[in-house]
């Protein structure tokens, strides 16, 4: 199809509201302009065909047979135009919310809280795919994404989720005392550190303790962090919503709190209005992050 050679697709709308109708007035009502600007459309419609389409009939508007013609393809044409976005509409319902979240979070504070939400809308379908990897929403087709950072990230929108709070925790079976112990006495246990996490080491740097005069050991995922630090090889820091419930059941104690107001998890969208299946999982999202 030679776009460049078609009239304007406003002129041809108006024109087949126009004639669908028989009465401008009629048709400006459906497509939102003034009676002025359809019969403006129908008028450079007409001049760039060389043909009358319409000419008044009464109180409205009657075809010429060139402009019936026309009108009867147009209409197929929209009738068409319009079966393949319902189509595609009806698709996307009928398809699992996707949503793409990093490994920690999604084993760490969405599970756990995930069957609340299937109890609440057993109606809604969901994918969720643990990545650590780059994506694209629009490209990777993903309806919304769980990231952590300061939320500046172009050509998508971002709300905060959870605090940017960080903990510095341990396992009892490390520590093995009862008393409190400061940030400056945690670096003379041995640390554990994601190495992709560079934020989460500057955060502790930021609050004074070098990590460059610590034991470190690196390892691949966070989930590798925790299960080492439960398991009491060493003291890790994360952010609070991804230990809070190791640290309320015992199984890990926190050491000290580092706020950072700067950095942490962020529901990441499309710049567009959400759909009622992404308006219900974002309203649950939310109101699971102040509990």
């Amino acid at each position: 199809m030679d776009w460049a050679t078609l009239p304007s697709l406003a002129a041809l709308r108006a024109f087949e509201a126009a004639a669908r109708h028989q009465n401008l007035s009629a048709a400006a009502r459906e497509l939102n302009v003034t009676h002025a600007a359809i019969a403006q459309h129908v008028r450079s419609l007409e001049a760039e065909l060389s043909t009358p389409l319409l000419f008044r009939s009464g109180r409205g508007v009657a075809l010429t047979e060139e402009g019936r013609h026309l009108a009867q393809h147009l209409s197929d044409g929209f009738e068409v135009i319009s079966e393949g976005v319902s189509a595609l509409q009806r698709s996307k319902e009928d398809r699992p919310l996707s949503v793409s979240v990093t490994p920690s979070f999604a084993a760490n504070w969405l599970m756990p809280r995930i069957g609340g939400f299937w109890q609440k809308h057993p109606e809604i379908s969901l994918s969720i795919n643990p990545s650590v990897s780059l994506i694209d929403l629009r490209r990777d087709g993903f309806d919304m994404a769980i990231r952590f950072g300061n939320g500046q990230w172009p050509g998508v929108s971002s709300e905060l989720l959870t605090s940017g709070e960080f903990w510095v925790v341990a396992s009892p079976k490390l520590l093995k005392t009862n008393s409190e112990i400061s940030l400056t006495d945690a670096g003379t246990y041995p640390w554990l550190m994601d190495l992709h996490m560079l934020e989460w080491r500057q955060v502790v740097e930021d609050a004074g303790l070098d990590l460059n005069t610590v034991e470190m050991t690196s390892l691949e995922t966070n989930e590798l962090v925790l299960s080492a630090t439960v398991a009491g090889l060493g003291v890790s820091v994360h952010p609070r919503s991804l230990v809070e419930r190791e640290v309320a059941f015992g199984t890990l104690v926190q050491i000290t709190s580092l706020p950072r107001t700067d950095l942490g998890y962020h529901l990441v969208t499309l710049p567009r209005p959400l759909n009622a299946k992404e308006r219900a999982f974002r309203k649950w999202l939310m109101a699971e992050a102040k509990t």
